[in-house]
């Protein structure tokens, strides 16, 4: 479970204070899919850097499983990101140099999982989201954006984190590739039962997933469809 309770974040400009999450609550449970939609400087990449302790709220707490990473020290937050957290982002963010297989088991490597283990499991993640064994012996340069999505997606899985953040992972890719991620990040919320929070701009991806959120000028609220 991922609960908001009251959190703001908030910046000085000169001499005026700007509240780009302003005072924001939420609940989303294991195992499922929410997306957060809002244009350009509603705040949506603030709240995500909040949610996967990269920031920290000006007030308010963020609990997962029940523990408030708002108060956590730095050394805690370093193996919250590690352990309970995994990242998607729109330009992938892969290790040029290191195969697919190579960028999913790293993540594996700091949490010091075993050679063998790490190997078995990249493999298998690799596979989920449908590269071939040939695939995974390339590097990135070598495969396609959506390929490199999904071996992005492959290793935010890598430490079966509780939580995924994605931070428009169909960006830089073409409407059907776009549509195949999200359906892939959807069945992954039910198979490895892990909350999956996206931000995103294209409502009609967004409002295929479990609940729609959006954040106007800071605050958030649920979005009907």
């Amino acid at each position: 479970m991922l609960e908001v309770k009251n959190v703001k974040r908030s910046f000085k400009s000169g001499d005026v204070t700007v509240n780009a999450v302003d005072d924001v609550s939420f609940k989303v449970p294991e195992g499922q899919f929410a997306s957060i939609i809002g244009k350009s400087g509603s705040g949506k990449s603030t709240l995500l850097s909040l949610l996967g302790a990269l920031d920290k709220p000006s007030s308010g707490s963020i609990e997962v499983d029940g523990k408030d990473i708002a108060k956590m020290h730095d050394h805690a937050l370093i193996s919250y990101r590690c352990q309970k957290i995994g990242f998607v982002f729109q330009s992938y963010n892969l290790v040029p140099n290191l195969t697919a297989l190579e960028n999913v088991i790293l993540p594996m490597e700091f949490a010091g999982l075993g050679k063998k283990e790490r190997l078995e499991r990249g493999k298998k993640l690799l596979a989920q989201v449908g590269l071939t064994e040939d695939q995974m012996d390339r590097k990135p340069g070598k495969l396609s954006g959506g390929q490199q999505q999904r071996v992005s997606i492959a290793r935010a899985l890598a430490n079966k984190p509780k939580v995924i953040l994605a931070d428009e992972p169909t960006g830089n890719l073409d409407s059907q590739t776009g549509k195949m991620v999200f359906d892939l990040l959807h069945d992954l919320a039910r198979s490895e039962n892990t909350t999956i929070i996206t931000v995103t701009h294209d409502l009609s991806i967004a409002g295929k997933t479990d609940r729609t959120f959006q954040l106007i000028d800071g605050k958030l609220t649920e979005y009907k469809k």
